[in-house]
C-alpha cells in the first residue's frame, strides 16, 4: 500500500514538473514576441518628415528596408513646425527631414542634430482647385476675389511661410477661410469640396493626379523652399540613421524625388 502511494506521488510530481516547464516555455515565447513588437525582434528606424514628403519617403523607406534585412522604417509625417516641437519635447526619433530651413534651424538651435543637416530637395507653391475649378481660378489674384473660399497653411508651417512670401511678391492679400497645420490638410480641404482653392506644393498637385486641378503662377519661381535632412543625436541607431540620410542623398533617392516633381536644392 505504501509503495503504491509513493509511485502515485512520484507520478504527480513528474506531471507538475513537466507542466511547469511547458508554462515556462510558453511564457518565454510570449516575452520574446512582445519585445520584438510583432516583427521577430526587427530594428525600427523612426523618421520624422514633412507631410509633403509622404509618398517619396515611403518609396525610399521601402528601398531602405530592401537593403537592410531586419530593419523596418516607421514614419511620422506632419507639418515641420509640429514635428520640431515634438522632437524638442523629447519624442524619440532617428531622422528629421524638414520642408524648410527655418524649422531645421530650430532643431539645430536646440542641439538635437548628430551632424550638419544636408539639403536634398526643393519645392515651389502651386494653386490647387477641384478638378472642375468651380471658382474659375486662373491667377494668384483670383484667390482674393469676393466669395472665393481659399485654404492655406498656417504661417509657422513651411508652405504657410511661402504663402506669405507669395502675397508679398504679388501684392495680393488673401483672406483664407482656414489655416492648416500641414500641406496635406490643405489638399484634403480642396479634394473634399470644402474649399474652392488652396496653396500647396507642385509635388502635391502631381501626386493628387486627376482628383485636383493645378494652376501655376509666375511669382512662385522666386519662392523656393529648400528641404534639409539630418540624423538625430539621441538616435538609438546612429549608423542606420546616417545610412537613411545617405540613401536620400544618393542617386536612388534623388531619382525618386525628381520623379515626384521635386527640384534639386
Amino acid at each position: 500500500m505504501h509503495s503504491m502511494i509513493s509511485r502515485r506521488a512520484a507520478s504527480v510530481a513528474t506531471a507538475l514538473v513537466l507542466s511547469a516547464g511547458l508554462v515556462s516555455a510558453c511564457g518565454g515565447d510570449d516575452s520574446s514576441g512582445a519585445s520584438g513588437g510583432g516583427h521577430g525582434g526587427d530594428t525600427t528606424l523612426t523618421v520624422y518628415a514633412a507631410a509633403s514628403l509622404t509618398k517619396t519617403f515611403q518609396e525610399i523607406g521601402a528601398e531602405f528596408e530592401k537593403q537592410h534585412d531586419g530593419v523596418r522604417v516607421e514614419f511620422s509625417f506632419g507639418g515641420s513646425s509640429d514635428l520640431v516641437s515634438q522632437l524638442q519635447e523629447g519624442a524619440p526619433a532617428d531622422v528629421f527631414a524638414s520642408a524648410d530651413e527655418a524649422n531645421m534651424d530650430k532643431l539645430t538651435g536646440a542641439g538635437l542634430q548628430a551632424d550638419q543637416p544636408r539639403d536634398f530637395a526643393s519645392n515651389t507653391l502651386e494653386i490647387v482647385t477641384p478638378p472642375d475649378n468651380p471658382a474659375g481660378i486662373a491667377s494668384f489674384a483670383d484667390l482674393a476675389r469676393d466669395g472665393v473660399q481659399v485654404v492655406v497653411c498656417a504661417p509657422e508651417v513651411p508652405c504657410g511661410a511661402a504663402t506669405v512670401k507669395a502675397e508679398d511678391a504679388t501684392g495680393v492679400t488673401l483672406s483664407p477661410v482656414s489655416e492648416e497645420q500641414s500641406v496635406t490638410d490643405v489638399l484634403a480641404k480642396v479634394t473634399s469640396g470644402e474649399a474652392d482653392a488652396g496653396l500647396v506644393y507642385v509635388t502635391d498637385v502631381a501626386a493628387a493626379g486627376d482628383s485636383v486641378h493645378g494652376v501655376a503662377f509666375p511669382e512662385s519661381s522666386d519662392i523656393v523652399n529648400t528641404y534639409p535632412i539630418v540624423a538625430l543625436k539621441d538616435s538609438s541607431h546612429g549608423d542606420l540613421a546616417q545610412e537613411f540620410v545617405d540613401l536620400v542623398l544618393s542617386d536612388t533617392g534623388q531619382g525618386i524625388l525628381e520623379e515626384a516633381g521635386f527640384a534639386k536644392p
